[in-house]
């Protein structure tokens, strides 16, 4: 007997899976078409699972070399469920295949609003910025198309979901310390490394410090050899109550700079806020060996030992 085809969506897509792991890409599109072709002859309004296998059958052609189609279903799966990140990244390798810079920009900058630690947007981005500067001069910011505000409900919508949807970014964040550690800048990679920090300072200065943490990631990814860099995103951290994040950026910062007040401030902040008080005081110990007439270390240090009674 041959054996069962596969006739429900749920089964088709599996199947699918299957297909696509084993790198029998054209046979995985054929089986997400299928499933498609079911669903929506069902009736029954499912645009999550639709937008899944639409986005599905856009890996297959991305894998194929069929950045067009790859497209076309990305956009499709985005119609049904906005603000979706496989889609958008998909959508961006493609674009960026196809030399079309400016929308895959737009693409890979919409990834980083949703997560903005996802290290293949942060790269797609170094790329595109490379790619634009070349090939629009230093005016070309102003020659993109808009890049659409990713409402909190869609941020909500990826951060609630099951951690085996964010390999992605538990890839991405071990991916940036050996990418960036590995590489010595050139002296082109230090000039927009200080230009993104520079931009990064300004959205810090109007109070926009979510968009100031992808400046200075995108600085760090032409260089991480600026202490102030690590510390000023910190700050952002802090701010947004990302403690822990901002411990981590305050002890890269410390690695390069021993005497980075604003670091051990910072830190001993972050420390404090989750109740680490040994860590926040050893914090505030170090940075009035340095400065020991810092008034706010000092006003912190008085604070902790408050907490500590």
């Amino acid at each position: 007997m041959a054996p069962k085809l596969p006739d429900s969506v749920e089964e088709l897509r599996a199947a699918g899976n299957q297909s696509f792991r084993n790198g029998q890409y054209a046979e995985a599109s054929a089986l997400y078409g299928r499933a498609l072709q079911l669903l929506q002859a069902r009736g029954s309004a499912d645009p999550e699972e639709e937008s899944v296998l639409y986005s599905n059958r856009a890996a297959c052609h991305l894998k194929d070399g069929n950045c067009t189609d790859c497209i076309k279903d990305c956009t499709s799966a985005l119609a049904l469920v906005p603000f979706s990140m496989k889609p958008l990244l998909r959508r961006a390798s493609a674009y960026e295949a196809l030399e079309k810079y400016p929308q895959a920009y737009v693409d890979y900058k919409t990834v980083l609003q949703i997560d903005n630690s996802v290290m293949s947007a942060l790269e797609g981005i170094n790329r595109m910025t490379r790619a634009l500067m070349d090939s629009l001069g230093p005016e070309w910011r102003l020659k993109l198309p808009s890049v659409p505000v990713v409402p909190v409900s869609a941020q909500k919508r990826w951060n609630s979901m099951p951690s085996e949807n964010h390999k992605e970014t538990v890839k991405s964040k071990s991916k940036e310390t050996t990418t960036t550690k590995s590489r010595v800048p050139s002296a082109g990679d230090v000039e927009r490394a200080k230009v993104l920090k520079e931009e990064g300072n300004e959205l810090v200065k109007k109070g926009n410090h979510k968009k100031a943490i992808e400046k200075y990631s995108e600085s760090l990814l032409f260089s991480n050899l600026e202490s102030a860099t690590y510390s000023n995103r910190a700050l952002c951290h802090l701010i947004l109550k990302q403690y822990k994040e901002a411990v981590k950026d305050c002890s890269e910062a410390l690695k390069l700079d021993g005497k980075n007040v604003k670091a051990f401030y910072r830190r001993a902040q972050a420390y404090k806020a989750l109740k680490d008080y040994k860590s926040s005081l050893a914090d505030i110990s170090s940075l009035l060996q340095i400065e020991p007439r810092n008034g706010p270390a000092q006003k912190l240090r008085q604070e902790v030992n408050q907490s500590l009674k």
